[in-house]
Formats: C-alpha cells, sequence, structure tokens
C-alpha cells in the first residue's frame, strides 16, 4: 500500500511540475482588447487611417517569448459596412505608449470582406517595453501604411474569451 501511496505522490508531483512548465513558458507580457482608430491620432509615429473603424470583436496577446496573437471580427469602416479598400493587416508592436516607436512589425495577412482575420508571428520584444501598444495596420503594396484599429478599450470592447477574457 505505501508502495503505491508513494508512486501516486510522485506522479502527482511530477505532473505538477509539467503543468508549471507549462504555465511559465506561455506567460503573457501583455493582453488587450483591440478597437477601431479614428482620424488624426498619432501613436509611435504611424498615424491612423483617414476615416473611422470599429471592431466587432479582437484581442492581442504577447507572450514573454515574443509570440504574437492578434484576433480581429468584423474590422471594418462603419459608412461602407466593409474594409473598403484594405485587403491585408499586419501588427506592429509600439513601446512607450503612444508617443513611443515602433519596435517590430509581423508580416502582413488577409483580411477577409467581413473584416476578420487573425495575426500569429514571432516578434523581437526589447528586453524593456514600457506602455506596449500594439497597433493593426492596412498594408498596401507590401507595405504597413496607418493604423485602423489598437489595443484599449471602449464602452463596447469585450475581450476574446479565447484568450482567456482578461483585459490588461
Amino acid at each position: 500500500m505505501k508502495k503505491v501511496l508513494s508512486k501516486a505522490v510522485l506522479l502527482g508531483g511530477l505532473l505538477a511540475g509539467v503543468f508549471v512548465l507549462t504555465a511559465a513558458a506561455e506567460e503573457f507580457l501583455f493582453r488587450s482588447a483591440i478597437v477601431g482608430s479614428n482620424p488624426n491620432i498619432s501613436i509611435g509615429g504611424v498615424p491612423s487611417g483617414g476615416a473611422p473603424w470599429v471592431v466587432q470583436q479582437g484581442s492581442a496577446a504577447l507572450q514573454a517569448n515574443g509570440k504574437l496573437h492578434v484576433e480581429v471580427a468584423g474590422l471594418i469602416l462603419p459608412n461602407l459596412g466593409t474594409p473598403g479598400p484594405v485587403k491585408n493587416i499586419s501588427a506592429s508592436l509600439v513601446c512607450g505608449g503612444t508617443g513611443g516607436t515602433v519596435v517590430a512589425t509581423t508580416d502582413a495577412v488577409s483580411l477577409s470582406a467581413a473584416g476578420d482575420a487573425e495575426i500569429e508571428s514571432q516578434i523581437s520584444v526589447p528586453s524593456t517595453c514600457f506602455g506596449p501598444v500594439v497597433l493593426v495596420r492596412a498594408v498596401f503594396n507590401g507595405n504597413a501604411g496607418p493604423w485602423i484599429a489598437g489595443t484599449g478599450s471602449n464602452s463596447t470592447s469585450e475581450p476574446n474569451v479565447k484568450d482567456g477574457g482578461d483585459s490588461n
């Protein structure tokens, strides 16, 4: 009986250790809802688009290892009900808040006609990044252009439940 109990305790300890290592490997530096932009706002030296944008639902999560996950649903120009001419987007990490600097930008991904997209990318994160902001940027001719959505909140923003529901 003692041997069975000892093995059960040992197995339980090993499983707990694996869980802790897995949780530590997925440590989040930053998680936030994504909201649409308004014209005439510059963040990290990047101007916003020339028209207001809305996001039905969106989230950004940056892990300590530099894995960036951005998901948007219903990213549209409200006056058109579609993303209009924007067919591709990328995400940029800004350190230093609104007056900061873009430190990394992902490759472009397709934006559906309904305004849905998902970015999974590995980026280089500086050792110190005060006031992180993730910008969703329109991409034209392969170049990241104005930001059309970004991390933040408004009275209608809801975090993506898939990312754990936190809005830090």
